[in-house]
């Protein structure tokens, strides 16, 4: 793991601790619950961490069962492809909410249409798994 950021010092340091503390109750629901974007949460919260408390930013980097996805994305970028699906597809169904129930204007329909396809696509071309050096 690469060094930790410099930690923030004062009223910043509480913070972004409570951020982080919240960050990860969120990103622990989103686990569990559909539509909630788990690992994006987790991520943030190591973020806050790393920056507020070097205690909490270890364990849930280390966590068991949270710590894997989030090495993942913070040593090789990779976003697992059950991960890429999942989000995609909860891009799409939100889309379809949009456009069918809450955008009446269909150029703001289309702008955020644009947004979300670019998200997707991001997403999508991401790795999906941790390139093996070859030992040659």
């Amino acid at each position: 793991m690469s060094e930790l950021p410099k930690t923030i010092c004062g009223p910043w340091r509480y913070v972004l601790f409570c951020f982080g503390i919240l960050c990860t109750a969120v990103g622990i629901a989103g686990i569990v619950l559909p539509g909630l974007p788990g690992t994006l949460f987790l991520l943030i919260a190591v973020w806050a961490f790393s920056r507020s408390s070097e205690r909490f930013h270890l364990w849930l980097y280390n966590h068991p069962r949270f710590g894997s996805g989030v090495r993942a994305w913070h040593e090789h970028g990779v976003i697992p492809p059950r991960a890429k699906i999942a989000a995609v597809t909860m891009i799409g169904f939100s889309f379809a909410l949009l456009w069918g129930f809450v955008l009446e204007d269909w150029r703001l329909a289309a702008a955020t249409g644009v947004v979300l396809a670019l998200v997707a696509t991001w997403i999508a071309t991401r790795p999906g798994a941790i390139k093996q050096e070859d030992p040659a």
